[in-house]
């Protein structure tokens, strides 16, 4: 990657995050504690999200999908992932997008794709952003512990968290933010190998302690499921 676009990307400031449930609010909460600002937009309308916002503060501002994504110098997708896509692609195309999204059948029913192994959640959300660079994050902790559980760099107990991706700069933006939050990083590249963290495997559970050499060797121990 060349050194000028590093810059461009070490300096972003806004994200646009769609899905303003548990965890897309949360990470809008821990952002925000870091200096970023933040667009929010959820499926029901800006209006919606009044009381989000204010909560908030001044940071952070409601909109809708597309106007979210268009307004971020990176996004963070918190919604389960359709068969047929549902996210804006063209104001998503040319920027790093972070997927939280887990593959649960009894919330998105059986996809069969998934369910063969063949691809990942998060391949096929690349797929349905050709044009974007996707990574896996935020998968497998708890989203209330975005704000208590993070520490600083080199401190005892510092928890680990993982990323996918199939972009080298995508992986740096997402290790720098686990940073900021007080977490290390796990690279788990690329997409293909994103299911290590899915739900039901040794590195998913969400409420564990999981240091860099914890986590590093739960990834290793993961078996690959066939629904």
């Amino acid at each position: 990657m060349e050194r000028k676009s590093l810059e461009v990307e070490l300096s972003m400031t806004t994200i646009g995050i769609i899905g303003a449930g548990e965890v897309g609010s949360q990470i809008a909460r821990a952002a925000i504690s870091q200096g970023y600002s933040i667009v929010i937009a959820n499926s029901r309308g800006p209006e919606t999200l009044k009381n989000l916002v204010a909560e908030l503060g001044p940071s952070a501002h409601a909109a809708t999908a597309a106007d979210a994504a268009a307004a971020g110098d990176f996004a963070i997708v918190a919604v389960p992932l359709r068969v047929v896509n549902n996210m804006p692609v063209e104001e998503l195309a040319g920027k790093i997008v972070l997927d939280t999204n887990n593959y649960m059948v009894w919330r998105d029913g059986h996809i069969p794709i998934l369910d063969s192994g063949e691809k990942t959640v998060h391949e096929l959300r690349q797929e349905h952003l050709p044009a974007s660079k996707v990574a896996k994050a935020f998968t497998h902790i708890q989203a209330p512990r975005l704000l208590i559980a993070g520490r600083p760099a080199g401190a005892p107990g510092r928890l680990a968290l993982s990323v996918s991706s199939n972009f080298p700069e995508a992986v740096e933006l997402v290790t720098r933010l686990y940073d900021q939050f007080g977490f290390d990083t796990v690279d788990n590249s690329p997409l293909s190998e994103s299911w290590r963290t899915s739900p039901g495997q040794p590195a998913w559970n969400r409420w564990a302690h999981q240091n860099r050499e914890e986590l590093t060797r739960n990834l290793g121990r993961a078996r690959r499921r066939r629904w």
